[in-house]
């Protein structure tokens, strides 16, 4: 097993305290923006803020997962396999919240970041899981494939969330559930 995963601690090491460090750095964002901003709704956080930090812990579980000094594969592939299928469950989750929003239509771009590009990493995660004990080696890339991805997901959103922050209307008027705005 250790011949098998250890080629991958540096790789999953750095990935995962990326994860861990973008987590903090968004808690801290909400935090100072919530002092600012006026009060908004459950619907905007749970569409466009905490997918991000969803997906950042995600990332950080699967870190450890790999990481961990489990002496056979079937705990790996079923701890991946469950944190595949929980991402999958999130992700419709957050399209049907972004689909029922009122206040704000998103585009192309939000689904794109926000559903469809999660979407694919927790499909990656799912099949590196139930490839892993048949095709060993080769299924690793898919977990890794799916980390990255998560992180990169991570940090587009969390980028739009800043930016509008910062060029945003100034006044917190901005409709409520955009995807720039921290709700």
């Amino acid at each position: 097993m250790r011949e098998l995963l250890g080629p991958w601690n540096s790789f999953y090491a750095m990935i995962g305290s990326s994860a861990a460090a973008l987590t903090g750095l968004m808690f801290v964002v909400i935090t100072l923006v919530g002092s600012t901003r006026r009060p908004s709704t459950e619907a905007g956080i749970s569409t466009f803020s905490t997918p991000t930090v969803f997906h950042f812990c995600g990332v950080l579980f699967t870190c450890a997962v790999m990481s961990a000094p489990l002496r056979s594969l079937p705990p790996v592939a079923v701890l991946l396999g469950v944190a595949g299928i929980a991402g999958l469950v999130y992700v419709v989750r957050v399209a049907l919240r972004t689909s029922v929003l009122d206040t704000y239509r998103p585009d192309a771009e939000d689904w794109t970041w926000h559903v469809l590009l999660p979407a694919a990493a927790y499909v990656l995660l799912l099949a590196g899981a139930l490839a892993l004990r048949p095709a060993g080696t080769p299924a690793l890339y898919a977990p890794a494939v799916a980390v990255t991805l998560l992180v990169f997901v991570g940090i587009h959103n969390a980028w739009d969330v800043v930016t509008f922050i910062a060029i945003g209307d100034g006044a917190g008027d901005a409709p409520e559930g955009a995807p720039g705005r921290i709700d």
